[in-house]
């Protein structure tokens, strides 16, 4: 954790003095309970942008890749990142992302998967809203405004949390996470006006 929060404090430094970066809707993100941070994705810096915006720390799949790398693997996994195999059901990943929420800590998904080549959100993949159903953890939608450009501002928005279980009653489990990875998009959206 003091780890994390020298990162956090490293970051929220460049943003501040290289980006003029500007936070709203922190107060959105729950203190106590697991949630599932879910945001929009258009850079590298997002993931840094979307934990350095609140005070808990979040914890994010990364794909496997990165922790080979030597020093940058140590410093991600440190940052609380933990690997996913990218393109395959990586169970053990998925698991790692129940055991987070289900401790009742934030865990930070870009349920599109990867980066937006057009900067406008896409379609979501189903895993931010499996995890958010399993274990019946709100989800909090996110918008991060870029783009990222020295000396311009990057705004970051956290909404309001959305309890999908609600939003999906009386339907099969792949109809409600179908139509789960639809709302999660469409509560991002909202945020970009």
């Amino acid at each position: 954790m003091v780890v994390y929060r020298l990162f956090r404090s490293f970051f929220r430094f460049i943003f501040i003095v290289f980006y003029r970066w500007n936070v709203i809707g922190r107060e959105n993100v729950p203190q106590e309970e697991g949630i599932v941070l879910c945001c929009n994705h258009i850079s590298n810096w997002d993931p840094m942008l979307l934990g350095s915006g609140i005070e808990r720390q979040v914890h994010f799949m990364a794909k496997e890749e990165i922790f080979k790398v030597p020093i940058v693997g140590r410093l991600v996994r440190a940052f609380g990142s933990f690997p996913i195999k990218r393109g395959a059901g990586d169970r053990q990943a998925i698991r790692r992302s129940l055991e987070i929420v289900e401790e009742g800590k934030v865990l930070g998904i870009f349920p599109e998967g990867s980066r937006s080549k057009t900067g406008k959100p896409g379609k979501a993949l189903p895993g931010a809203a499996m995890i958010a159903l399993k274990t019946k953890v709100r989800i909090v939608p996110v918008f991060i405004k870029g783009p990222y450009r020295l000396f311009r501002p990057i705004t970051i928005i956290y909404g309001r949390p959305v309890d999908l279980n609600d939003l999906v009653v009386g339907k099969s489990s792949a109809e409600r996470t179908d139509s789960a990875a639809e709302i999660i998009m469409q509560e991002i959206k909202k945020l970009q006006h």
